[in-house]
């Protein structure tokens, strides 16, 4: 007799797999690190942890939540939990938070460590390889005098030391060729070959809900590498897409990997957000940000997108991806999750970025709020060889490549 079938469990050996693609089929070109087999499978293993943390562990978390972490808080203070950081501080004393906190940091720290020494090992010849193709390029402009702002300079974002900006030597794309290549890791190639998914997401929904539109200036502030940006550069060859950013090894290390990707119709330039002063008013068809609010203090959120209305013209469009709000919708178990990366993984500008108004702050900046716009988006990937993320039931609260657009048609 046939034994009957039965639905996998969690841990079941005889489940079908769901994890991460092996790190082998990632995107290469002509910058990105060279990778040995240890190192590799240093990588394969983070990204498979925290596929596991999500997949496995998050579930047990919200389990002990709802049986033990909120009962305990009513009995002991007459009352239901009545916000996030009453759940956040009500969870710090259980067991399965308490374990499920302290893997999710130690992969954080532990892919800067594998990306890092990857990227460190191999430093001086990274950068031979920029600067032979980004050297007298003019779409590379930096500003040796821009002073990092302290909302930049003082954290180690996602615990990557030295952050986005800091050199090590003249010529330096160590910190640009970390973020690149290990960020495999936190997103378990849900954002794809090329980690494009965000932008190639961004494009899907440009086409779906303006399909006239036909940009032939187009700004993205904050785009480190150009992971977000160069899709957008694809996708409109006919459009000059210009990238800012405040770091300069990753200007360097991403204008040289567009050109390896054979990306012409791109420039990366050095500056703030807050001040570009440098394009005129009008300048663009289409300012657009992607995972780049959260990273900023509330005066540098308020100077950029004041900016951006003065840079877009009259019919252009402005767009920021972000993760989700905090709704009266959202329970305080999720909101509570969703902000671990304030408290634990160098993100302190996050929290607050997420309990915002974001229409309120846009009608602040000068956008009319009947031209506010709404959507969401997931990563678009080659589902050949990587997960799709709208397929994807799993949450881990602030990795998954889920995304709202809010924005404007100026």
């Amino acid at each position: 007799m046939t034994a009957p079938s039965r639905p996998p469990v969690p841990n079941d050996p005889s489940a079908e797999y769901d994890g991460p693609p092996d790190y082998r089929v990632i995107g290469r070109h002509a910058v990105f690190p060279e990778t040995s087999h240890d190192e590799i499978e240093r990588i394969n293993y983070l990204a498979q942890m925290n596929r596991h943390l999500a997949a496995r562990v998050v579930p047990g978390v919200r389990q002990a939540y709802e049986m033990r972490v909120a009962p305990a808080f009513q009995a002991a203070n007459g009352r239901p939990i009545g916000h996030r950081h009453e759940a956040r501080k009500a969870l710090l004393a259980d067991p399965a938070f308490q374990t499920w906190s302290a893997l999710r940091r130690a992969t954080m720290e532990q892919r800067q460590q594998a990306g890092r020494w990857t990227a460190l090992r191999q430093n001086e010849a990274l950068a031979a390889k920029a600067a032979a193709l980004t050297e007298g390029d003019p779409r590379l402009e930096l500003d040796p005098a821009l002073a990092i702002p302290r909302y930049v300079s003082a954290v180690d974002h996602h615990c990557m030391p030295g952050s986005y900006h800091t050199e090590y030597f003249p010529g330096d794309v160590t910190n640009g060729a970390n973020y690149d290549h290990a960020g495999f890791v936190t997103t378990g190639g849900l954002l794809g070959k090329y980690v494009d998914g965000g932008g190639q997401a961004v494009v899907k929904w440009v086409r779906k809900n303006l399909p006239d539109f036909r940009p032939r200036k187009i700004l993205e502030i904050g785009g480190t590498v150009g992971h977000s940006s160069l899709p957008l550069a694809q996708a409109f060859p006919e459009a000059e897409l210009t990238v800012v950013d405040v770091g300069t090894p990753v200007l360097r290390y991403g204008l040289a990997r567009a050109k390896s990707l054979g990306v012409d119709n791109v420039r990366f330039v050095q500056a703030s957000g807050e001040d570009l002063s440098r394009f005129a008013d009008g300048s663009f068809d289409w300012v657009q940000t992607t995972m780049f609010l959260h990273e900023l203090s509330l005066p540098a959120m308020r100077n950029i997108l004041r900016e951006s209305r003065r840079l877009v013209r009259d019919g252009g469009i402005v767009l920021h991806v972000e993760q989700p709000q905090y709704t009266p919708e959202m329970s305080w178990f999720e909101q509570a999750m969703r902000d671990w990366d304030a408290f634990y993984n160098a993100e302190p500008f996050w929290s607050r970025l997420h309990e915002m108004d974001l229409d309120a702050e846009m009608e602040r900046a000068g956008f009319a709020r009947d031209r506010i716009i709404h959507g969401a988006v997931f990563g678009v990937v080659d589902r050949d060889l990587f997960p799709d993320a709208q397929e994807d039931e799993t949450e881990d609260y602030g990795r998954k490549a889920a995304w709202e657009v809010i924005g404007v048609v100026a």
